[in-house]
């Protein structure tokens, strides 16, 4: 699976990138069939709290998946956005049963 991190309005620290891996990684063990993952993190201005947005899109043989959270942090972010893209594809995988 090919991994695209793409970052808006700032530029992400490396170990804000090695986290992001590392929790996608996951995604591609749940989606066997996953082509590729975009994950787009931006810092919304002016800032105030929960100014953090993080969108997660994988395209995979069995559709095409969207995701996204608003948090205080990038990482709570992530982590919500992974949630609710395993929701997803546990929908549809259910449907296709």
């Amino acid at each position: 699976m090919v991994t695209r991190i793409q970052t808006v309005h700032f530029d992400a620290s490396s170990q804000l990138v090695e986290f992001v891996e590392k929790k996608v990684a996951k995604l591609e063990k749940l989606c066997d069939d996953a082509i590729s993952l975009e994950v787009s993190m931006k810092l919304i201005k002016p800032e105030t709290a929960l100014n953090k947005e993080v969108g997660l899109s994988l395209k995979a043989g069995c559709g095409d998946f969207f995701a996204s959270k608003v948090c205080d942090t990038f990482e709570d972010a992530l982590l919500g956005a992974i949630d609710a893209l395993k929701a997803q594809i546990e929908k549809k995988r259910e449907k296709n049963r």
